[in-house]
Parts: C-alpha cells; structure tokens; sequence
C-alpha cells in the first residue's frame, strides 16, 4: 500500500517528467509578467488611466497568463485522462483520496509558488518602469490577492478537470472561459449583474485597490467568493473520482 509521500512522490516526478506541465507556469510566468511589463513601459507615462487604481496596470498580464494557470491545473490531472492512464495510477494508489489529495497538493504549492513569482515580478516592473507608492492603500492587500488567486486557480480548474474526465473537454472549455468567456459575459447589459460573480472576475476584483460602481461585494469577499467556487470544483472532482476503477 503506498503512502501519502508516496503518492506527492509519485506526483512530483510526473510534474518534472512531462514537459507540457512544467512548462505552462513558466509560459504564465511569462505573459503575465512580460505583458505587464512591455504595457507599463509603452504606455505607463502617457495613460493615466490606472492613475487611480495601480492595481489595474500591476495585473494587467495576469489577463493573458490566466490561460497559463488554467492549463497547469488542467494538466495535472487531465493527461492521466487522456492517456487512459488514470487507472494505472489507481491501481498504484488504489485509494482515490489520496491520489487526488497528493494532485491538490501539488497544484497548490506550484500556484502559489507561481503567484510570488508572477505578483512579485509585475510589482517590480511596475515600480521600475513607471514608479509605484508601496504606500497606496488597498495595495498590500493587493498583492495577497494576486498571489492566493494563482493556486485557487490552479485547484479550480484541476477539480473542474477531474469532474469532466476529459483532456480535451476541459481545454476547450476551460481555458477560452478564463481567457475572453467571462470577460465577455462581464461586457454584457443584464449579465454584468452574474457575470461579476464568477470566480475569476471575483479573484480579479480582490486585487484591485479601489471599488468599482456596479460591484455588490467587496475585495476580500471577493477572494471569498473565488475560494468557494474553488472548494466546489475540488469537491466535484472528487466525487467524480469515485467511477473510476481500482484496476
């Protein structure tokens, strides 16, 4: 019978194996912070649109880098699915809870190592290109925002994986969700009102250093509401793991 070190042990050396997994937090790393970066610099001393709420420039490659997190989730538990080799890794830890428990654990600690380097990184570049008041209030809570919104991410869209059962399903469905579906939704008369709910307009808004007209919650509640979304879907991927077999 393995054990829970086994399993992260397991879970570990899959993660450092295949390249398609470790390479999607470097290409989020990347955009968020590359984009951020290149946007500060072109327009950061001509725009003063941001002027009010930093916030706004600071995350504004987390916009593109979102796909990133959202693959590295799907990644970790979807190409088991796609390889039909979900059973194998059953068998090896026949114990669904623990298999699933040691993915979560792993996807946590990557999302949040990801969420340092990407928060950390955007501050940085905004600080050197355009300046930025360490002082603004709202701020610090801003950076903790960013960075508990990157593993929340991650286990939203490995539970959501997990609940589907399907590389591909969840690829298709997933990532252009994260990455145009729910900002769309959010540009629309009437759905605004739901839309604003979703979990990653709700993570987003908690990073924001000043409230928005027309948002029915605050920053924190917002991190709230994305952390809920997120217990649901690991949630759901667990009982999805009880149909499939020990062998």
């Amino acid at each position: 019978m393995s054990t829970t070190a086994d399993a992260l042990r397991a879970e570990r050396i899959k993660f450092t194996t295949l390249p398609s997994q470790w390479a999607a937090p470097l290409v989020a790393l990347a955009l968020t912070v590359g984009i951020t970066a290149a946007v500060n610099a072109a327009y950061g001393t001509k725009d003063h649109a941001s002027d009010k709420d930093p916030a706004l420039g600071i995350f504004y490659g987390l916009n593109f880098g979102n796909v990133g997190v959202a693959c590295l989730g799907i990644l970790l538990i979807g190409q088991e699915f796609n390889t039909r080799m979900i059973g194998t890794s059953l068998t090896a830890v026949p114990l669904r809870g623990r298999m699933y428990g040691a993915k979560l654990t792993l996807g946590a600690g990557l999302g949040l190592l990801l969420g340092l380097a990407s928060t950390a990184g955007s501050f940085l570049v905004v600080g050197t290109t355009v300046g930025l008041d360490l002082s603004t209030p709202g701020l610090a809570r801003s950076f903790l925002a960013g960075v508990l919104y990157h593993p929340m991410m991650v286990l939203l869209c490995l539970g959501l994986t997990a609940a589907l059962g399907n590389l591909s399903a969840a690829l298709g469905l997933l990532t252009p969700l994260v990455f145009l579906g729910t900002t769309w939704l959010a540009a629309i008369p009437g759905v605004r009102e739901l839309g604003q709910f979703l979990p990653d307009r709700a993570g987003l808004y908690a990073t924001r250093t000043q409230t928005e007209p027309g948002i029915h919650y605050g920053h924190w509640t917002g991190l709230l509401i994305m952390a809920l979304w997120t217990a649901l879907a690991v949630y759901g991927g667990l009982r999805a793991m009880r149909r499939y077999e020990h062998s």
